[in-house]
């Protein structure tokens, strides 16, 4: 109640609240913010949550983007880097595994060699 309070004295009255589904807040928000839409939902306030995107999980681990939106930037360029560095071992003998990284380094050296000249 405190807190929902401090709340609404600081920043005015809102138009929606977000709040996990405890039934204890139902009645302060009821009390403090009468016209506002009321969603209690577990995970709306998490944007890696509410997301459905295939990045989902990868955004989940790499927590510190700004927004979502730098995020798909980062993975959409780190996902193309990302299969050159990891083919995929299961369809793989051994050696041929070892000579596919073994490219992929070479390829990476030539990039590097490029970008730099």
């Amino acid at each position: 109640r405190r807190f929902l309070k401090r709340l609404v004295a600081q920043f005015g009255h809102p138009r929606v609240v977000i709040t996990d589904k405890l039934r204890s807040y139902f009645k302060p928000v009821h009390d403090f913010a009468p016209g506002a839409d009321h969603r209690p939902h577990k995970g709306l306030n998490n944007l890696i949550e509410g997301s459905h995107r295939p990045t989902r999980r990868r955004e989940k681990i790499m927590g510190r983007f700004k927004s979502p939106r730098q995020a798909q930037r980062f993975l959409a360029a780190h996902n193309q880097i990302s299969i050159i560095f990891r083919p995929r071992r299961y369809r793989l003998s051994t050696i041929s595994y070892r000579h596919a990284r073994a490219d992929a380094f070479g390829l990476w050296d030539g990039y590097a060699a490029e970008m730099t000249a």
